[in-house]
């Protein structure tokens, strides 16, 4: 009789228990998807906002909307429904993409085919999320032109202040006509690190396309194995950006036309100016001065844009390998451009189109660059010896030197 009685309290407690966990689930989720949107809007590119949200301790529904932070080019809508576990949660949902003034649904108005539809699960105890998106193949028609896609997989994955994305694609197609343009399949993988309200981050992001060509009457491109890679990284002092590019094999009439590899890094953009600019357009945008034009947009940005330079930039190009075996040319090259960010008061952005304006922007660079092993070809057209074989490129205050003479007009 005393283990019967003891029954009943038991299976309250476990299910006390168990609801409580159901309820625990739920508040973590919700607090999770909170930060992970401000995160994600602190980073300053885009609008961020979460409507019609109905939490409960098994289901929560709701949808994210993101646009960017000016204008109205596009605004992308997540739909999603979460099925609330003790150990993890699954969501479910559309993807809907309108896009121009009008709002007008890319889905289902603009393209025959139904919303793309994605899924993810949020595991409790270790706050990580993964999930997928699959896009459909879709064709475009008008008149004579025509896009083709034939689909592909997105799939995110990663916790609070880490995130992962991997998408493949498949070919993208557009003819027009005789001419065709043909990319892919392609590769991306990204990963955004950060830290709370994205003061530092660093994103990287490695694109892979296995052929691209470009065919019309008069001329047939076909490239391989293209890759890209990028660093976009903002600490406590600066935002620097590095970028990798291999051309891989450009071919044209069944020969190399061109093979190559670059890196160039920039630097020295200042850290809290950048993030004073973003502060400052994330209240811009919740004021609903969106809609004001570029001119006015711009003016009053400018000592927040200009302040971004004063730690005087500098692009380096670290590396540039050209090589074209149907031509016979080829180029290595290295170097670096700095620009002069004292006295930035003397500078606007606004009437960058006056050509005293320009003058005053151009007037602060200074650089030099080396073109090793220089082709006879390209000396004969700077109108240099025939035997040079370093090109040596000055920019001081803006004016260029090649080989200590002033550079020659390049058309004649």
């Amino acid at each position: 009789m005393r283990k019967e009685r003891l029954i009943v309290p038991l299976l309250v407690v476990l299910l006390l228990a168990w609801m409580a966990a159901q309820a625990i689930s739920s508040w973590l989720f919700e607090r999770e998807m909170a930060r992970t949107l401000a995160d994600l809007e602190a980073r300053g590119e885009l609008d961020i906002e979460r409507v019609d949200v109905e939490q409960g301790w098994w289901t929560s529904t709701g949808r994210i909307h993101l646009a960017p932070l000016f204008g109205q080019a596009w605004r992308l809508e997540l739909t999603y429904q979460a099925h609330h576990g003790v150990l993890s949660t699954h969501l479910d949902g559309e993807v809907m993409l309108r896009h121009g003034p009008e709002a007008r649904h890319l889905f289902g108005e603009s393209l025959a085919t139904a919303p793309p539809l994605w899924e993810a699960r949020y595991h409790v105890l270790s706050g990580t999320l993964e999930g997928g998106i699959q896009l459909a193949p879709l064709r475009i028609t008008q008149q004579e032109r025509e896009l083709a896609f034939e689909g592909g997989r997105l799939r995110f994955s990663g916790e609070q202040g880490n995130w992962r994305l991997r998408a493949q694609l498949q070919s993208w197609v557009l003819s027009d006509g005789e001419a065709r343009l043909e990319i892919g399949p392609a590769i991306l993988n990204s990963q955004y690190a950060y830290t709370e309200g994205a003061h530092s981050f660093t994103q990287e992001d490695r694109l892979q396309i296995e052929s691209l060509s470009w065919h019309q009457p008069q001329l047939k491109l076909d490239a391989s194995a293209i890759h890209l890679a990028n660093r976009v990284s903002l600490d406590d002092r600066e935002l620097r950006i590095q970028l990798d590019l291999d051309l891989g094999e450009i071919h044209t009439a069944e020969q190399v036309l061109l093979t190559g590899q670059t890196e160039l890094e920039l630097s020295r953009f200042n850290a809290d100016a950048i993030r004073a600019t973003m502060t400052r357009l994330r209240k811009l945008a919740a004021s609903g001065q969106a809609g004001t034009k570029r001119e006015a947009l711009l003016a009053h940005l400018e000592p927040y844009l200009l302040a971004i330079l004063q730690d005087s930039p500098r692009l380096d190009l670290q590396r540039l390998e050209l090589d074209s075996p149907m031509l016979g040319l080829s180029a290595q090259a290295d170097g670096s451009l700095f620009f002069d960010g004292r006295r930035l008061e003397s500078l606007s952005l606004v009437d960058l189109d006056q050509p005293a304006a320009k003058e005053r922007w151009r007037r602060r660079l200074d650089g030099d660059f080396t073109w090793h092993e220089l082709p006879t070809v390209v000396a004969l057209w700077l109108g240099l010896p025939l035997d040079t074989r370093t090109l040596e490129i000055d920019i001081g205050r803006g004016q260029v030197r090649v080989n200590s003479r002033p550079l020659p007009p390049l058309w004649r």
